[in-house]
C-alpha cells in the first residue's frame, strides 16, 4: 500500500513532505512490531537497546553518558531505563573504585541470557518486515538512509 493510501490523504503533496511523511510512518510501523516482540518479556525497544550496548562493551562497565552517546533514541531517559534494567536483575550498577563519583554499569548474566533468547525472535521479526525487499534493495536502502542523516 502507498503512502497516500495508507494516510487517507487526497491532496498532492511535495515530494520532500510526501518522502518524510513516508519515512515517519514507515518507522512507526517497525516500532510497533518490535515492541509487540518485546512485551511479553516486560521489555521496551530502549530497555533492549541498552542491553545490546552493554553486551557490545564485553564484560568492561560503561557510564550513562557512554550508553547515551550510543542509544537509538537519543531522548531517552538513560538514568531510568538503568534502574528498570536493574529490578529485573539484567545489568547491575556499581560505582568505580578508581572515581567515586563515577558510576559504572554492566550486564548480568541474565541479561546475557534474556539477549540469547530475543536475539533470534528480533532477527526474525526484522527479516518480516524486510522480506519484500532483495539484499540489494537493503543495500541500497541503507545507503540511502546514511546519506539521508548525514546531509550536513
Amino acid at each position: 500500500m502507498d503512502i497516500d493510501t495508507a494516510i487517507k490523504t487526497i491532496h498532492k503533496m511535495a515530494i520532500s513532505t510526501k518522502t518524510v511523511i513516508n519515512i515517519m510512518y514507515t518507522s512507526r510501523h517497525i516500532e510497533e512490531s518490535a515492541n509487540a516482540v518485546l512485551k511479553p518479556y516486560d521489555l521496551t525497544i530502549p530497555q533492549y537497546n541498552v542491553l545490546r550496548i552493554l553486551r557490545g562493551q564485553r564484560g568492561k562497565p560503561a557510564n550513562l553518558s557512554t550508553i547515551q552517546e550510543r542509544m537509538v533514541d537519543k531522548n531517552s531517559n538513560t538514568t531510568r531505563l538503568v534502574d528498570k534494567l536493574v529490578k529485573k536483575g539484567w545489568v547491575e550498577r556499581t560505582v568505580c573504585a578508581a572515581n567515586r563519583r563515577k558510576v559504572e554499569i554492566i550486564i548480568t548474566k541474565p541479561g546475557l541470557k534474556i539477549l540469547k533468547v530475543l536475539d533470534p525472535i528480533m532477527e526474525g521479526n526484522n527479516s518480516n518486515i524486510l522480506k519484500n525487499l532483495s539484499e540489494e534493495q537493503l543495500v541500497l536502502l541503507n545507503r540511502l538512509l546514511d546519506t539521508l542523516r548525514n546531509h550536513n
